[in-house]
């Protein structure tokens, strides 16, 4: 028999073996739905508690108020961000939740409070690219400094870190890789159940990096566009924006 087609038998049964036999193919889309739920949901959160943490370190810097409270948040930000989060992720799963039955949430929750600390730093960046007549101008319309944050300040740092936003989002749905260590059947847990089963790690991996970097794909692409969109805003209107994410997050000044 000719050596090519043997080998081309060899790799049309592992690929059948990968995602035909018992609809394999079901486990990837599974996989790669609780990764998304997962990144939807840590974003959420990170941008909610990431957004507290900067106001609160922004407004200790600009008046002096809330000294102790934003040592607290330095250390959230410090420690979040000097640990591993499979370290975090454990901690959460077998301590902090153990009474938590659903690990989708456990790893939401985890993620998300991860990524506080990096929003939080990009965030204060954001914060403090609002020229500071802004809030003079708040401030003179005798709006209070709290009403001068929500209505004045925050929607504009909102607006100039968006593309820095979705960068976390991007880094989020990759970090979530991590989340098989504690069993939560994400995609990066998949290749691993269906090799235990087919004893063959090829078509698994590369079908699970395919759907990763098809996601990753798409969410650049809607970077790109909001990013576009807003560059013709900042040649209109003169507005800053911040771009990035947690790998061009600076130390804090």
């Amino acid at each position: 028999m000719d050596l090519s087609l043997l080998n081309a038998k060899t790799l049309a049964e592992r690929l059948r073996s990968a995602f035909v036999v018992d609809d394999r193919w079901q486990l990837y889309f599974q996989g790669l739905g609780n990764t998304l739920i997962m990144s939807f949901l840590a974003v959420l959160i990170g941008i909610a508690l990431g957004f507290i943490l900067a106001a609160v370190i922004f407004t200790a810097k600009k008046t002096g108020k809330g000294k102790i409270l934003a040592a607290i948040c330095n250390v959230y930000i410090t420690v979040i961000r000097g640990t591993p989060v499979v370290l975090q992720l454990f901690i959460m799963y077998f301590i902090v939740l153990i009474s938590v039955k659903n690990g989708i949430i456990v790893g939401s929750i985890t993620f998300g409070l991860n990524s506080a600390a990096y929003v939080a730093e990009v965030a204060r960046a954001g914060l403090e690219s609002v020229d500071e007549g802004q809030m003079e101008a708040g401030r003179s319309l005798g709006l209070s400094y709290t009403k001068t944050m929500i209505k004045i300040i925050l929607p504009q740092a909102f607006r100039n870190i968006i593309p820095a936003l979705f960068n976390e989002f991007i880094a989020l749905v990759k970090e979530t890789s991590v989340a098989g260590y504690v069993g939560i059947l994400d995609l990066g847990k998949v290749p691993g159940l269906i090799q235990s089963r087919t004893f063959d790690y090829l078509f698994p991996l590369l079908f699970a990096s395919l759907l990763y970097l098809v996601v990753v794909y798409l969410l650049t692409l809607v970077e790109k566009l909001i990013e576009k969109q807003l560059s013709k805003s900042d040649r209109s209107g003169g507005k800053k924006t911040i771009s990035g994410g947690r790998k061009k997050c600076k130390n804090r000044s």
